[in-house]
């Protein structure tokens, strides 16, 4: 059974890490290949994930326009060009592979590079068991629909009253939008001394999600974020690694329901 998670939330608050460690956590339940999506524009799930993402979508879009454009491409549908670039741009890992947007590489907007991403995701996660997908901060990665269904959609705050708001406002978003996905998660990151579960909770039953999980702060997380180390080497005992992974237990597949 195939599982599609999407992640989203405010900037800051540690979405591309909850991104790279259910990455790790799916591949150590055996569920690789897995699919790592970096749609963020700011593209930092590869070093997350102690890879490099030397092409991107939004430079692919660039280099085959030019092709194109110059006659090079000869007997080729612009197409067919289009999706080998692509190919090209797919990052191979043991364990997963990583493709990224990036950013636009010349005049125009970010649509053309969104629908290429869009299609491809469609395209190429019927050959990986799971895909995870690290949309960049913001609502904007919801109106641009790069994601429009998914089995998991994972909201992801900080503790504070102000990210506990965007997640209201993104869940809005996303009914409004019509995305569509299986369960509806919450993440509380970086919780301090147990956090405030009652709070969360009281935020989980009025944006109607399935689930809230509290993941906690961590020093030896975020030395390894200073260091710029890929997270695989968070050891899997790690109390952030251990509530990562305990969110695959709610996600369609995992053994437990919540």
């Amino acid at each position: 059974m195939s599982l599609s998670i999407a992640i989203t939330g405010k900037g800051g608050v540690g979405k591309t890490t909850l991104s790279a460690l259910l990455v790790c956590a799916l591949l150590r339940r055996g569920r690789g290949p897995v699919l790592a999506v970096d749609a963020d524009p700011n593209s930092c799930l590869d070093g997350a994930l102690g890879v490099r993402a030397v092409k991107t979508l939004g430079g692919v879009r660039e280099e085959a326009r030019e092709i194109a454009g110059k006659g090079m491409a000869t007997g080729i549908a612009k197409q067919e060009l289009l999706e080998l670039k692509i190919g090209e741009s797919l990052v191979e890992a043991d364990g997963f592979d990583l493709i990224a947007m990036g950013r636009p590489e010349g005049a125009g907007c970010y649509c053309y590079a969104n629908n290429v991403l869009k299609e491809t995701i469609q395209s190429i996660a019927r050959n990986y068991p799971a895909v995870v997908i690290d949309n960049e901060a913001g609502l904007e990665n919801l109106s641009r629909r790069i994601v429009c269904r998914v089995d998991a959609m994972l909201f992801v705050t900080d503790p504070s009253q102000r990210g506990f708001e965007t997640v209201r406002r993104l869940c809005s978003l996303a009914r409004e939008m019509k995305n569509e996905y299986g369960r509806l998660g919450l993440v509380v990151n970086r919780v301090r001394g147990g956090g405030d579960p009652a709070a969360a909770e009281a935020l989980r039953a009025e944006v109607g999600a399935d689930f809230v999980r509290l993941v906690p702060d961590d020093d030896e997380a975020a030395r390894l974020a200073e260091r710029g180390r890929p997270l695989q080497e968070l050891p899997a005992n790690n109390p952030v690694a251990s509530a990562v992974e305990a969110i695959l237990d709610l996600l369609p597949g995992g053994p437990g329901r919540g």
